[in-house]
């Protein structure tokens, strides 16, 4: 499955969805089984990608996984008022503890999303990938991107909560309670969607900026053309030859490069 079908599936299946089946599942299926239906098929999807469809099995899929499950065991919470709105922005606290706190800890999570995300397939590949992310300016942007991503999924968890505690006022098990929990998901399945993938873009145009500056290029057109791979060889040659004259990417086009590697995380090229 490619890239941007998956994440047409994963806006459809995990945002819209959820919000269609409150709004018009509630009278056939009933206040409670719409409620958890609405809950389940987001978790589902997730858990069908990982197990049926991609198959692969890393800290970004574990990650994935865990927060879908996590998500679907919080369904069976029936809690209204405070309680809901605590309930509801509890995936936004666990990614703050993942990625904010593993890097205030000095091990940020992003080191693993760099290796996974390029995907070394071979051994040598591995060495080499390591040796570049043990670098101090390339430690330094995985820090500054998991703090990135770590404040922002604060910041949005914090605007959750008060969202949710504002406008889902009605009791639970109650059709009104459904209906106001579909218009919750309607606005934060979207605003606050937005600034998460713009951080997350970001903090990864940091990650590989980082990596790519300090890969051996020529000009800029040259840098474009070539790939990850065949740079870090380079690099890894230059070292062992003890060469000092290879010249770093200019910073323009390792600018460049970085917010192409991002897009394609995003499945956008």
């Amino acid at each position: 499955m490619s890239k941007s079908l998956k994440l047409t599936l994963d806006i459809l299946i995990g945002a819209a969805a959820p919000v269609l089946i409150l709004k018009y599942g509630t009278a056939p299926l009933g206040t409670l089984p719409a409620y958890l239906t609405a809950a389940l098929v987001p978790v589902a999807w997730v858990l069908l990608d990982l197990f049926v469809i991609s198959r692969r099995f890393n800290f970004i899929t574990t990650y994935g996984g865990a927060s879908a499950v996590m998500r679907g065991a919080l369904a069976f919470w029936y809690v209204d008022g405070a309680l809901f709105a605590f309930k509801d922005s509890a995936s936004y606290l666990l990614a703050f503890v993942v990625f904010g706190v593993t890097a205030l800890m000095g091990n940020p999570v992003t080191r693993s999303i760099a290796l996974q995300g390029l995907d070394p397939d071979t051994p040598e590949r591995e060495q080499q990938m390591r040796r570049l992310l043990d670098e101090p300016s390339v430690r330094r942007a995985m820090t500054q991107a998991a703090l990135l991503i770590g404040a922002t999924n604060l910041a949005a968890g914090g605007a959750n909560y008060l969202i949710n505690l504002r406008m889902v006022t009605a009791s639970f098990n109650t059709p009104a309670f459904n209906d106001q929990v579909a218009n919750v998901n309607a606005i934060t399945r979207i605003v606050l969607v937005l600034p998460d993938m713009l951080a997350l873009f970001f903090a990864f145009s940091l990650m590989y900026k980082a990596m790519y500056a300090l890969l051996p290029g020529g000009s800029e057109q040259e840098a474009d053309a070539a790939e990850f791979w065949t740079l870090l060889k380079r690099r890894e040659d230059a070292m062992m030859l003890t060469r000092t004259d290879a010249a770093a990417i200019a910073d323009p086009a390792a600018e460049a490069l970085a917010r192409r590697q991002a897009r394609e995380e995003f499945g956008l090229r």
